[in-house]
């Protein structure tokens, strides 16, 4: 390992903060200058780039973090494929790091950030070399790689100082800035669809437009997305609330507990990042292999899949198709094989994250020991609270993945605004940093607590 420790320590990183803990008007005021570089990054065009096959796939894009044809169109891409492959890797044995140690996690968290790196190389030479990110005439592919290259090398700092220096991470950041930010659009903007240049490209003017020319049917397709957006919003928000409490008390001070909560998505939002953002490269890889002559993952019309595997990874309108009248066997087919997908991917990554996130039975019982928590009527004995963790942090990582890759799933057949998938991820975010603002904000007041909870 002694070579890789010496890789890793040649790194380049974003140091931590000497402060114990940082207060919440810093932390507020990183995580906001790293979102408004993030979206000024979006803006900046890739000098010298001529043909963008990849701007008809801006969907993929929101879920992605990308902003195709700038620089930073790979987004977090790399690091969400460099996460699943040493994930893939740890949890098959492959390679093995002792993530109670923090010599082990800072060798997997280097690690990671090695293949991240080399996966943003890896990408952009596929994105400029497979035609998705074409030269000019005179232009070198080299300055498109070389660019694409700096953006994602930003893309993977932007990422670490939010998590050492704000709320969150910047994957779920940045993910859920431009999903915001499409939801907006497509909710009200009064300018011309690109689709149909008659109607307008927001819900909302849309319906009012629709009513007044006397179309029920368009104005109907649009009410009932904006209602299953608003659904998919009102389930997730009450999914998210749904824990389990585990009464803890403080040994050294009598009559003094807390309840610990155990989320039921306990494993977040990451899961169903990884899926999603696998997914989107599968479809981004199989269109560029299309454009090669050699579509050995399907192929498109336009942008949307019509063969191979790929077409099996796309999911159907089964709402409007039931709606208008034009639903089919086939498209129940997919919609299943989408889903089943989902689950199952959801289910997988959910048991890697806990395992090599510090999220598992061990680490949680060790880091309660160390806060001065102990199971009410018991000895405070570790391995007395890891056996009860057990019981409950197993059921919630398993279950938890079912649910979230079946509210995806869901969400995405439904046709919600901003995409399913999408709309998803960006609410589990906000409500996620919400909870940490709130948090943060409760030990700023109350400065006692601090004497209770290591934090």
């Amino acid at each position: 390992m002694s070579f890789l420790d010496t890789l890793i320590e040649n790194i380049p990183e974003i140091k931590p903060s000497t402060q114990k803990k940082l207060s919440f008007t810093s932390k507020l005021k990183w995580t906001g200058i790293i979102l408004a570089l993030y979206f000024l990054l979006g803006l900046i065009p890739l000098y010298g780039l001529g043909q963008n096959a990849l701007e008809q796939f801006a969907f993929l894009g929101t879920i992605l973090g990308a902003s195709f044809g700038s620089i930073i169109s790979l987004g977090i891409g790399p690091i969400v494929t460099g996460s699943i492959v040493l994930q893939l890797l740890q949890g098959s044995g492959i390679i093995h790091f002792d993530l109670t140690s923090d010599v082990g996690k800072r060798r997997f968290q280097g690690l990671q950030k090695l293949f991240s790196i080399a996966f943003i190389i890896i990408e952009a030479f596929i994105f400029v070399m497979m035609g998705g990110l074409s030269p000019a005439a005179g232009i070198s592919p080299l300055i498109l790689i070389l660019q694409l290259c700096i953006g994602g090398v930003f893309i993977l700092m932007m990422d670490e100082i939010v998590s050492k220096y704000g709320f969150g991470s910047g994957i779920s950041l940045f993910i859920a800035a431009g999903v915001s930010q499409q939801i907006f659009i497509q909710l009200f903007s009064p300018l011309p669809s690109p689709f149909n240049p008659e109607i307008a490209s927001g819900a909302i003017p849309v319906i009012i437009q629709s009513l007044g020319q006397g179309d029920t049917l368009q104005a109907g397709l649009k009410i009932a997305q904006v209602l299953a957006t608003i659904a998919v919003f009102l389930f997730v928000v009450y999914v998210q609330a749904m824990k389990v409490e585990i009464p803890l008390s403080f040994g050294r001070i009598a009559g003094q507990g807390i309840r610990w909560p155990l989320q039921f998505m306990y494993a977040n939002v990451l899961p169903i990042i990884l899926v999603s953002a696998l997914v989107a490269n599968i479809q981004l890889l199989a269109r560029l292999l299309q454009n090669m002559g050699a579509p050995l993952l399907g192929t498109f019309a336009g942008n949307a899949p019509i063969s191979g595997f790929v077409y099996w990874l796309t999911q159907p309108n089964i709402l409007q198709a039931a709606i208008v009248g034009s639903i089919t066997w086939v498209m129940i087919g997919q919609a299943l094989t989408y889903t089943v997908v989902y689950v199952i991917g959801a289910t997988v990554f959910s048991i890697f994250w806990v395992q090599t996130s510090g999220l598992d039975a061990s680490s949680q019982a060790k880091q309660m020991i160390s806060s001065g928590l102990q199971i009410p009527g018991f000895r405070r004995d570790q391995r007395v609270l890891e056996k009860l963790l057990k019981r409950y942090i197993w059921p919630l990582t398993v279950m938890g993945g079912i649910a979230v890759g079946l509210l995806a799933s869901m969400a995405s057949l439904t046709g919600a605004i901003g995409t399913g998938t999408g709309l998803l991820l960006t609410v589990m975010i906000i409500y996620k940093l919400y909870e940490d603002i709130a948090k943060q904000h409760m030990y700023d007041m109350n400065p006692m607590m601090r004497k209770f909870i290591s934090i």
